[in-house]
């Protein structure tokens, strides 16, 4: 077939106001439209399928070369020597681009979220829709989700397991999972690549917070005082330890959950790692930190405002940080007081069943569960109590230690 055209014509071509037509042989044109049409240029190939005259527009020149056009000018040809119209063929495949710029994995994934989070609470629901934003929508949102691999997912969560994250890489191996579950439903996919990387990525084994031991209580109290801290957040150490609530659960403390009349403080089920609202007896001891920690900051709406941001709570590292500076890195944490108290609680013979309540674990046996339905009130306000006592008489031991000459 003989070639017509070359790359300086196409260069020199300028617009009149009339169409310019020039022919490649074998039905490849390139045209020029006229000064009224703006004086594209561009590449047509001209045929005729079961017996009708068609056209096929292959581009924009010059984003389409000489060469390129011809290329795809023969690959249309071997479309219609197979009795495919090349035309409807392009018109199909842009429908499916189209139809995949709609199902990209982030999309899809924004949809699952959406129809998950009325059954999440809030704080859950921004953490996956974070997680997703930050480890996966940069590498594989903007692909279509019939399109996305074994080999895409796994170089994710590689990704994810190589800075020491195992956790959060196999927690974003389930979120994929169940996005392209949720995109099977919607008819958009008919493999899950996530499903063959279960297990791929070892866990570590699970490293339980250090708990102080219960012989250095005192020095722990002793050096408490000691610490140059922030009075208010000294007290909520005091009150990690007599209350053993999860960390957030304190340093999210607000004035307005306290019942001083009742003794008890209670946290809503928004605050919860369960979706449940909580509540802490309060003992003797204990009220009376609280009132010492009200008139630092109880003209406020937090028990433990951040300086910096009187509309927010401190952040989840401030007590750990004050804990490290006395000397117990690797010692003790926020969250190994829970495991003090539970240790202690248990071998003095308190109720097991009170004192999971206290800690806010949910029943695992749902039978036992639906027979436990008490709050077990007044052996937690006991057992409170007396947990309080046994601490107050470290704490005190700890105030004789510094007040006797050395």
């Amino acid at each position: 077939m003989p070639l017509n055209l070359n790359d300086r014509q196409l260069r020199l071509a300028k617009p009149t106001d009339k169409k310019q037509t020039f022919a490649d042989g074998g039905g490849l044109s390139f045209v020029v439209a006229s000064q009224e049409r703006g004086g594209t240029k561009y590449f047509v190939y001209n045929f005729r399928f079961d017996g009708k005259a068609q056209s096929l527009r292959i581009g924009k020149y010059p984003d389409i070369s000489l060469s390129e056009a011809r290329q795809q000018h023969q690959q249309a040809r071997s479309l219609l020597a197979a009795g495919v119209n090349p035309a409807a063929e392009k018109q199909k495949e842009k429908t499916v681009r189209k139809q995949n710029a709609l199902h990209t994995f982030e999309l899809v994934a924004l949809e699952w979220h959406k129809t998950q989070a009325p059954r999440w609470k809030e704080n859950h629901a921004k953490r996956v829709l974070h997680s997703l934003s930050v480890d996966v929508f940069p590498t594989i949102g903007h692909v279509p989700v019939n399109e996305i691999t074994v080999k895409d997912v796994k170089r994710i969560i590689e990704s994810i397991a190589k800075r020491g994250a195992t956790e959060t890489a196999n927690q974003i191996r389930q979120r994929i999972e169940k996005i392209f579950n949720y995109a099977a439903l919607m008819e958009l996919v008919d493999s899950n690549p996530a499903i063959p990387l279960q297990g791929f990525i070892n866990q570590k084994p699970v490293e339980h917070m250090p708990a102080l031991p219960r012989e250095q209580l005192s020095e722990f109290y002793c050096r408490l005082f000691a610490v140059d801290a922030y009075q208010a957040n000294k007290l909520g150490i005091m009150l990690l330890m007599l209350c053993f609530a999860r960390n957030h659960e304190i340093r999210g403390g607000e004035w307005s959950e306290i019942d001083w009349n009742k003794k008890e403080w209670h946290i809503p089920a928004s605050r919860m790692k369960r979706p449940r609202p909580h509540v802490i007896p309060l003992a003797d001891w204990t009220i009376k930190i609280l009132k010492q920690l009200h008139t630092i900051t109880g003209h406020g709406r937090y028990m433990f405002p951040n300086r910096n941001k009187p509309d927010s709570y401190i952040s989840e590292n401030t007590f750990g940080y004050i804990i490290n500076k006395m000397g117990y890195k690797g010692i003790a944490t926020p969250h190994g007081f829970r495991s003090l108290a539970s240790s202690l609680l248990n071998e003095q013979g308190f109720n097991p069943d009170a004192i999971e309540r206290q800690l806010a674990h949910v029943e695992g046996n749902k039978i036992r569960a639906a027979y436990n339905r008490a709050e077990y009130m007044d052996e937690r306000a006991n057992m409170m109590q007396w947990y309080a006592d046994w601490l107050k008489n470290h704490y005190e031991q700890a105030k004789n230690e510094q007040s006797s000459p050395k």
